[in-house]
């Protein structure tokens, strides 16, 4: 996933939780990376995608975060849609972490595919493609090895997960005092823009500023357009999962801050929003875990 995980755990493993169950919680990530890359040609979603109008029967692995990944994208009536692959590698974003190769699809100028073209058999646990396309889920699977990962610490009395600053926090820390989670300032790349006090919840940001092309253009797409939005600069999301919080990010960036925050209000999550001003849009909820803002 070409990022650092650390998980920190309050106190030792005892009687209900063995030193297994951490070692488990690290493999989630490389289980959910090789089902679900699309760097590695041999990955079981590049073979997904390299079969066209028949079904596929798919690992419960990769089922669960494409069948998660379609229901946002329906959610949002395709503001979030997984079938940006193909996109992706078009402006660049197609070059391994782990070997340097690019990958490089087939897919027809002008004949962008949407979440419609993918279909899931939830009795065969089967996966059909209806037209050529590369499946991205880099919105989605990351947050999912997070919640695999705290499943497997759930005995423990709490733990903080971060996953390239996407992070799962339960319980409280070692002195009993709530975990704080920073807010990375837009502008400022040493500053934070705020420090949450989350309770047994996921923390997931997304930005335009992580990896950009150019002044305008960076890694987060507008599936409808093919461009980069416009009017934020960071989106970050306060959930229950740290999936659903990864995907909701993503989305409710697309949509912008109004919209946006509509879709995290209907969700029942919360939220902050930062537009190109670092002006702020947050739902209450976020209001109240903020600990400290920057001047």
């Amino acid at each position: 996933m070409d990022t650092v995980v650390s998980i920190d755990i309050v106190g030792d493993p005892g009687p209900t939780v063995e030193r297994g169950a951490i070692d488990r919680a690290f493999g989630w990530f490389s289980a959910v990376e090789s089902a679900c890359t699309r760097f590695d040609p041999t990955s079981e979603l590049m073979r997904l995608c390299a079969t066209i109008g028949s079904p596929v029967r798919v690992s419960p692995i990769l089922f669960e975060v494409v069948r998660f990944a379609l229901a946002v994208a329906r959610l949002t009536d395709g503001a979030f849609d997984p079938t940006v692959g193909g996109l992706m590698e078009a402006r660049g974003f197609n070059r391994s972490y782990r070997t340097g190769l690019r990958t490089a699809s087939a897919i027809a100028e002008g004949q962008q595919p949407t979440y419609r073209d993918v279909e899931v058999d939830e009795t065969a646990h089967a996966i059909t493609l209806h037209r050529p396309l590369v499946v991205d889920l880099g919105a989605v699977a990351k947050g999912f090895a997070i919640d695999l990962a705290a499943r497997e610490l759930a005995g423990t009395g709490g733990y903080a997960i971060d996953a390239g600053g996407d992070i799962s926090v339960r319980g409280r820390r070692g002195d009993g005092s709530p975990w704080r989670v920073g807010v990375r300032h837009p502008a400022q790349p040493d500053a934070l823009w705020c420090i949450l006090q989350p309770e047994d919840a996921a923390v997931c940001t997304s930005a335009g500023y992580a990896r950009r092309i150019d002044a305008l253009e960076h890694h987060l797409l507008d599936p409808r357009t093919g461009r980069s939005p416009r009017d934020l600069v960071s989106t970050t999301v306060v959930a229950p999962s740290a999936m659903l919080a990864d995907a909701l990010s993503t989305a409710a960036f697309v949509l912008g801050p109004e919209a946006g925050l509509r879709l995290l209000a209907r969700q029942g999550v919360d939220g902050l929003t930062l537009d190109r001003a670092i002006a702020p849009a947050m739902t209450a909820g976020f209001a109240g875990m903020i600990e400290r803002r920057s001047p």
